[in-house]
């Protein structure tokens, strides 16, 4: 199952506030079945936490939820515990969103890529 969903601009919305309005994409790969893609207006100056939370992605994920809560304040993201980012790059949850940006949510593996491939040529 994909879930492809797109919000667009509020018409109802005064066009001086559109103007502050940028669009930013995320992406989550909950496993090989369930998918989540999103394309959200957010205001300029909005952060990746809070673009998360606008997007309900908090509440509908609770170990998304869970895991910023415990990493709100770090500054520095870590290698192995990091499980967002802005197109590959790991960021903190304080990155200032640009203009079309894409949030992607990492899951944990269930095994190392690398220890994988080296079983497979091993059989």
């Amino acid at each position: 199952m994909v879930e492809l969903t797109i919000e667009g601009r509020d018409s109802s919305v005064p066009q001086s506030t559109q103007a502050n309005l940028m669009t930013v994409y995320l992406a989550y790969a909950e496993d090989e079945q369930r998918q989540h893609y999103l394309a959200l207006q957010v205001r300029q100056g909005t952060s990746l936490h809070e673009a998360l939370a606008q997007a309900g992605w908090l509440e509908k994920f609770a170990e998304l939820a869970k895991w910023c809560e415990q990493v709100i304040d770090i500054t520095t993201p870590t290698a192995k515990r990091w499980h967002v980012g802005i197109y590959a790059q790991k960021q903190p949850l304080s990155y200032l969103l640009q203009p079309f940006d894409r949030i992607e949510v990492y899951r944990s593996l269930s095994a190392d890529p690398m220890s994988q491939r080296k079983n497979k040529s091993r059989s």
